[in-house]
């Protein structure tokens, strides 16, 4: 890595820290619900109206119940706006409704707060359904996130108590006084530095230069001409005009970064100059992605009286994250073998001059750009701000594992402590075992049940992408979709699972998805691939807060000092990562292998 990579690396983990700690601590104020009069007094009639009460807590159970209620509605919702976005209003473009398949697809893709997107935003989705479907989900899957994080930290603060809050308050607190308000600063920054906001119709600008390109023959009756081999015959054809989209799209792209949801306004996602125009711009996003992630380990400490615990899941959450920026931008700056300077005397040099900058925007570059993949993937977020099927085989690599971890380092609002909890449980249990006692963490005993839903929990994810991956290879429809043929098709398909079941939402491109085959079997991974963890964590919290808090003793594994960091990112890269060794082997690891034993 070059000393610019570094230094921005270095400024923005401290940017981070200096953001996410007072904001860890207003995030235990709404946890506990230690909050000004005039907010209750806001909250009163949504709760009346809601006939609940902060003071009916709920068993885990009836939290888990409540929770897939919710986003069960929201998929219907969701999906009834896309398939009557034709006689909706607020479409300007007249953008017809989505495909049932699609539809489908994305329904269950922003309420799990995946955000995959199969199509492209700007031609697809009108402002209504961007705007009461996309971005309300964006607020509620991420509230969703956070509120099964509060319901496990009081599993662990709890005292013989069964309940684990009421999950009705959560998101409404969560929403109101955590996300929309930050959210309303962030698009009124965005909008400073030039990201659009407006309702207008698109708009159809003359060019500078006259643009030349090929398309398609078509007939009298607007079927493409074939040649004599079936292959679509191409004509000239120029333009000097260019349709510029139009849209509200600050709104959406605040609470896209901040609730860690991904799904871009526009088919270029961050790499969009309405979306991302400037540097500044572009680090804020970044900073975005992890702020509420890192201030919820803050307010972890906080909630349980031990601040250094929280310092522990953040050291092994930035060293993991550290370790990974390195390896992507220290690849992506070496380039490819095959499109390297050669010297004087005609021998191939080992780095590609310049780096590889195929797929990456210019006013970003090699390091910005790098950065951004590892924070997107790292997080359950999914924006993008270039093209991961551009990246180096072993710059490729890197995104792939950190969804593959389980979105731990640092991870989505919520999921990603909670993720980071469910290791650490099994990594107190694994040093119990070794020790002969009986697993503590945070004064709570880890017997076998809690560790039967732990497994659940951790192996969900894994057995999704590893069936999902092996469908889409054998099935013929999901061959279909490739782009690229060899190691590089099987790591787009790999990638695209691996996005889906850990709610990631990013993709390599390069693999047509937006086929029925392809939307339902990912919309039924980011399904279970959501609740199929949230569940099993719901009932470690129960089981958690009925359980007694015992006292810290001389037997007690400390679990806030540099072993315990180490103990925990070995559980997690042994047990997060090996599953996928034999997947990534057939993937990004041969066609690195292969790149370079050409030289």
């Amino acid at each position: 890595m070059t000393s610019a990579a570094w230094g921005l690396l270095a400024l923005f983990l401290m940017t981070l820290l200096i953001c996410a700690w007072p904001l860890g601590f207003w995030i235990v104020r709404i946890s506990t619900g230690r909050l000004p009069r005039w907010m209750h007094g806001v909250e009163a009639p949504l709760y009346r109206l809601a006939g609940t009460a902060p003071e009916q807590s709920m068993y885990w159970t009836q939290y888990s119940l409540a929770l897939l209620a919710f986003n069960l509605l929201g998929v219907l919702v969701v999906y009834a706006l896309q398939r009557l976005q034709g006689v909706l209003p607020l479409n300007p473009m007249g953008l017809a409704a989505v495909s049932a398949d699609s539809a489908f697809n994305t329904a269950v893709s922003f309420v799990s707060n995946t955000n995959w997107q199969g199509y492209g935003g700007e031609s697809t989705m009108g402002y209504l359904t961007q705007m009461l479907a996309l971005a309300v989900q964006n607020f509620f899957s991420a509230a969703t996130g956070i509120a099964v994080v509060f319901a496990l930290v009081r599993g662990f603060a709890g005292r013989s108590s069964a309940v684990i809050g009421n999950f009705w308050i959560d998101i409404t607190r969560i929403t109101l006084w955590l996300l929309l308000p930050l959210s309303m600063v962030f698009a009124i920054f965005l909008v400073s530095q030039g990201v659009i906001q407006n309702l207008d119709a698109y708009k159809e600008v003359m060019t500078v230069e006259v643009t030349k390109f090929q398309q398609p023959k078509v007939d009298a009756a607007g079927q493409p001409v074939l040649d004599a081999k079936g292959v679509a015959v191409l004509e000239d054809a120029q333009t000097n005009k260019q349709t510029l989209p139009m849209g509200p799209v600050a709104s959406q792209e605040a609470i896209k970064m901040l609730g860690t949801n991904g799904g871009g306004f526009f088919n270029a996602n961050s790499a969009h100059p309405y979306e991302n125009p400037t540097a500044l711009s572009n680090f804020l996003q970044m900073l975005a992605i992890f702020l509420i992630p890192a201030a919820l380990c803050f307010s972890f400490g906080i909630e349980m009286g031990d601040k250094r615990q929280a310092w522990a899941l953040l050291a092994a959450m930035t060293l993991m994250f550290a370790v990974a920026v390195m390896t992507l931008t220290s690849a992506e700056q070496g380039g490819t073998p095959l499109l390297a300077a050669q010297d004087v005397d005609q021998t191939v040099s080992s780095l590609q001059a310049g780096g590889n900058m195929e797929g990456k925007e210019t006013r970003f570059g090699i390091n910005a750009s790098s950065l951004f993949s590892v924070i997107t993937t790292a997080a359950s977020c999914g924006a993008v701000n270039g093209m991961h099927d551009s990246l180096t085989p072993l710059g490729g690599l890197v995104p792939l594992v950190m969804m593959q971890l389980g979105e731990v380092v640092f991870g989505g609002v919520g999921s990603g402590l909670y993720g980071m909890l469910v290791f650490a449980m099994l990594a107190v249990f694994i040093a119990g075992l070794m020790i002969g006692r009986t697993p503590e963490y945070l004064g709570k005993k880890i017997e076998s049940h809690e560790m039967k839903l732990t497994s659940v929990a951790i192996l969900m994810t894994p057995i999704l992408v590893l069936v999902g991956t092996a469908i889409a290879v054998m099935a013929e429809a999901g061959r279909a979709g490739m782009a690229n043929p060899g190691a590089h098709g099987f790591s787009e398909i790999l990638y695209a699972f691996s996005s889906a079941a850990n709610n990631n939402g990013s993709a390599f491109a390069g693999l047509s998805v937006n086929t029925p085959f392809y939307n339902v079997l990912l919309a039924v991974l980011m399904w279970f691939g959501r609740f199929g963890v949230i569940v099993p964590v719901l009932a470690i919290a129960g089981a958690l807060a009925a359980k007694k808090r015992l006292p810290v003793t001389a037997g007690t594994l400390p679990t806030h000092g540099p072993l315990f960091v180490f103990l925990l990112i070995g559980t997690v890269l042994l047990v997060g990562l090996l599953n996928y060794v034999p997947a990534l082997a057939l993937g990004p690891i041969v066609e690195h292998l292969m790149l370079w034993s050409t030289q």
